[in-house]
């Protein structure tokens, strides 16, 4: 709620209460935090200031005092006035009535906090799942804008579907996996959440169910729930999808669709079985049950690669691939694809074009460079080789640190270390701990709401003095218990 750049200044004239109280006054005039806001505790707001608790004391009494603010007894203190609503005669909006009566879901309360947290660049991440930015390759992207092209460049809009030479770019890319995809029925999208964002509006009823793995990516955002729709969890082993209780829930659920990560799956890093996948798509074209394939991980593998994407045995037409270069070459580029059946991939299209007019071109036109040129092959076995450096050095850690008090398996590609604890703490007890140590973990209730066992750890961001001086100190508080 309160930025974190703004403190105090202690050599000031100013006594630092009065600095407190101008700058809160401040956001309530200009309607920042508007009537009915939650304002911070005087812990938090003590914390975040750096000063003395009597401090803020001081300060929140004068706003008291001065009408701008209201203390209630177990519920927190919030604003009740704002100099406009002192001074005209008619009240300002009660926007937080309409925030809380908006259609999509808030996050749960830990992913706010760490959605805050990773704005901290003084943060150790040791959850968050992308590139750390000394992997990301920024120079050669500069490199590949001011080379001869034969990629067409343009700012103006989009086609719906996407830049047509870069579908025809992915639809060769695809080939290499066994998929088989005209540029026609590829629709490049803004990142695979986005993907999802269209198949719930273009595609879902409101009720229906999603099948996914449990735990799962999709708890942690509310796509489909916001759109109105259940989700329920299958259990994940060591191969995979459990598949033998597909069909009963099928029919016992009326489920609309399955979501699944075949390859290094989010958040256990579970590589899926060819055997199982075959199971997977022999049940689902026998019961009906369409398929999201999301294969974001597929290509950060670390010796051998993963089986064929289901979708390169899809002969029905009942697979809708996803797959995106937030995970290799950057988030930021916001570039990804949905592959399937032309007549779905042109209603998607037209419920894109209805909310974004398409993806940036500029990002398309690098993604095009980066394919065209030849260059993506080089760069990602690279950054196989690092993300295998550090999944090593993790484990390294792991092994020395907390033999006696979790478990774990190794994945063979992808970010992720699926962190057992096996001493009986509760893990939203250790996040909040950890954070006022400047260290963000992602405890497993953010992918599957009764979790109080696990840690998604990622090799992938944190530098490796920071994955060592992190994970060390996780150890030590589990210990502490």
């Amino acid at each position: 709620m309160m930025e974190s750049h703004w403190l105090p200044v202690k050599e000031s004239g100013i006594p630092l209460h009065q600095q407190i109280y101008d700058h809160i006054k401040l956001k309530i005039e200009n309607g920042e935090w508007t009537v009915g806001t939650r304002i911070p505790t005087q812990r938090e707001l003590a914390s975040q200031f750096k000063v003395n608790r009597s401090t803020i004391v001081y300060a929140l009494d004068e706003l008291t005092a001065d009408g701008l603010i209201e203390s209630k007894v177990g519920k927190g203190t919030f604003v009740i006035n704002n100099t406009w609503s002192l001074l005209a005669s008619a009240p300002p909006p009660d926007w937080n009535s309409y925030v809380k009566s908006g259609a999509y879901q808030p996050n749960i309360q830990t992913i706010q906090y760490i959605n805050q947290a990773e704005a901290n660049p003084h943060m150790i991440r040791l959850g968050t799942g992308e590139l750390s930015p000394d992997l990301l390759p920024i120079e050669q992207t500069k490199a590949l804008f001011q080379q001869e092209s034969s990629s067409p460049f343009s700012m103006g809009y989009p086609e719906p579907k996407g830049d047509p030479h870069l579908r025809q770019l992915v639809s060769m890319y695809l080939k290499k996996k066994g998929i088989e995809a005209s540029p026609s029925s590829i629709l490049i999208v803004s990142g695979g959440l986005q993907g999802l964002q269209l198949i719930s509006l273009g595609l879902l009823h409101r009720g229906s169910t999603i099948f996914h793995e449990n735990p799962s990516y999709l708890n942690s955002v509310h796509v489909f729930q916001s759109a109105g729709m259940n989700l329920h969890g299958i259990p994940v082993d060591d191969q995979g999808m459990v598949s033998s209780s597909i069909s009963r829930l099928k029919k016992l659920y009326n489920g609309a669709l399955l979501y699944t990560t075949p390859s290094f799956h989010n958040p256990t890093g579970v590589l899926m079985s060819e055997t199982r996948r075959n199971e997977v798509l022999n049940i689902c074209t026998s019961e009906k049950l369409p398929i999201i394939e999301d294969d974001v991980y597929g290509d950060l593998y670390f010796e051998e690669p993963p089986p064929p994407p289901l979708k390169s045995k899809d002969s029905q037409g009942l697979v809708l691939y996803m797959g995106s270069m937030s995970k290799t070459l950057g988030p930021g580029l916001r570039i990804g694809w949905v592959v399937g059946p032309e007549p779905v991939i042109n209603r998607l299209a037209d419920i894109k074009m209805q909310t974004d007019y398409g993806s940036s071109s500029l990002s398309q036109y690098a993604v095009s460079q980066w394919l065209a040129s030849g260059q993506y092959e080089s760069y990602i076995k690279d950054i196989r080789q690092k993300l295998k450096h550090r999944r090593d050095f993790t484990l390294e850690i792991l092994n020395a640190h907390f033999k006696d008090i979790a478990t774990w398996t190794v994945p063979t590609g992808g970010f992720f270390i699926w962190l057992k604890l096996t001493a009986s703490l509760s893990t939203e007890k250790l996040f909040k701990k950890s954070l006022q140590e400047g260290i963000l973990l992602n405890p497993g209730n953010v992918y599957d709401r009764s979790d109080q066992q696990h840690l998604r750890l990622s090799y992938a961001y944190a530098s490796l003095p920071q994955l060592e001086k992190g994970l060390v100190r996780v150890a030590e508080m589990i210990k502490e218990g």
